[in-house]
């Protein structure tokens, strides 16, 4: 799949929210501490791929397998990417994607260093400001290959998340 950037949509707070109350009708049983809205969408002024990430605690990955299927009777599609860590959906289909919904054990690592990243680049201006032209310019150069546009922002996400332990 391509990358596209939009400028950062106001409405995308709404987006979650609305489809964080559709989640808690399915998932009421399986949530373990919140929902949260993470990603680029979830930080006002960031430029994204308009879908919507979702991360949704879970006591474990195993005692959540039952949220799948239910999951994909709410409209959801299952795919196990990144299947040692989390339960990965996206929705409606994976060609068209208005929402990613990421099950993850509560206060895991990934859990934690997701949540941490976002706070970052909500309250530091040169973090925003460094992850927003890494962005740009890898949209630019892999636009075409989103696997290496997500893989080459790692180090930078990795270097931010060190430096912010130290």
């Amino acid at each position: 799949m391509t990358v596209v950037l939009s400028k950062y949509n106001p409405d995308w707070a709404h987006m979650f929210e609305e489809e964080k109350l559709y989640l808690l009708s399915y998932l009421d049983n399986f949530v373990v501490g919140s929902i949260e809205r993470v990603g680029s969408t979830s930080v006002q002024g960031m430029v994204a791929k308009p879908i919507i990430d979702i991360m949704c605690g879970v006591q474990t990955l195993d005692r959540s397998r039952d949220a799948i299927s239910v999951l994909e009777s709410a409209g959801y599609c299952y795919y196990p990417y990144k299947a040692d860590v989390m339960h990965w959906f996206c929705k409606p289909t994976p060609d068209i994607r208005t929402h990613h919904l990421h099950l993850v054990e509560y206060e895991s690592a990934l859990w934690r260093d997701r949540l941490k990243f976002r706070d970052l680049l909500r309250n530091e201006p040169q973090i925003f400001e460094q992850y927003k032209s890494l962005k740009i310019e890898l949209a630019r150069e892999f636009g075409g290959d989103r696997e290496v546009y997500t893989k080459r922002k790692g180090p930078f996400i990795q270097r931010v998340l060190d430096n912010a332990d130290s």
